[in-house]
């Protein structure tokens, strides 16, 4: 049975249009082009980091985030940058009684305005805020430690492969990839993939009948 849902946030819940789209003006680069970095590394399996490099060979990004928030051009989130099925899925998977989380490499200026958001979850978890990212498996550790059940009861959702799906089910977990966002649907046939994740679903409202199976 399970009983924890935890989700990514990036492309799982969150859509990283303004994301990528901030990062372009701020550069001064079109958008098309960073949109198109991104496309090409995450073909060749590297983090989206590296498209920043692409763009800007050199770059320091923390400092670049500093640079940013000092000018008042850092982070944002609002209801605009949410999937449409993420309140549903969500109210849902609590009306049927499973813990959810929400935990995804982020800032953790993007947990303060996740939380801001008033989601339905019990929690909302960066990796900035817990000091490790994924696939790193502290950082699946905590999220087994944040969910209050067993790793086979504990169900962890996302898009990456690399990031989310290979080392949950490392840690032990069950988990679901979505076919969303760029490394979702390139690798949503991949064998590894096909063979690792316990279910492969389109849409987050998939969950609650994983749930009531």
């Amino acid at each position: 049975m399970l009983r924890t849902v935890v989700l990514d946030i990036g492309e799982t819940l969150v859509r990283d249009d303004r994301y990528w789209a901030s990062w372009a003006d701020w550069l001064d680069i079109p958008r098309h082009t960073v949109s198109a970095l991104v496309g090409a590394v995450v073909a060749r399996g590297q983090d989206n980091a590296a498209a920043l490099h692409l763009a800007r060979p050199g770059i320091d990004i923390a400092a670049e985030y500093r640079a940013r928030e000092a000018a008042g051009r850092g982070e944002h989130l609002n209801e605009s940058d949410l999937y449409d099925d993420v309140r549903p899925a969500l109210t849902e998977l609590r009306a049927l009684g499973a813990r959810v989380i929400v935990a995804g490499n982020q800032t953790a200026r993007a947990g303060e305005l996740l939380r801001a958001l008033d989601l339905p979850a019990d929690l909302v978890a960066t990796s900035g805020e817990w000091g490790v990212a994924k696939p790193q498996p502290e950082f699946f550790r905590k999220v087994i430690e944040a969910a209050q059940s067993t790793p086979a009861e504990t169900l962890y959702v996302g898009d990456h492969p690399a990031n989310d799906i290979f080392p949950a089910a490392a840690a032990g977990l069950r988990t679901a990839h979505l076919r969303r966002g760029p490394w979702g649907y390139l690798w949503a046939d991949a064998p590894d993939v096909t063979a690792t994740a316990d279910w492969r679903i389109d849409r987050l409202t998939d969950l609650p009948r994983l749930l009531r199976a």
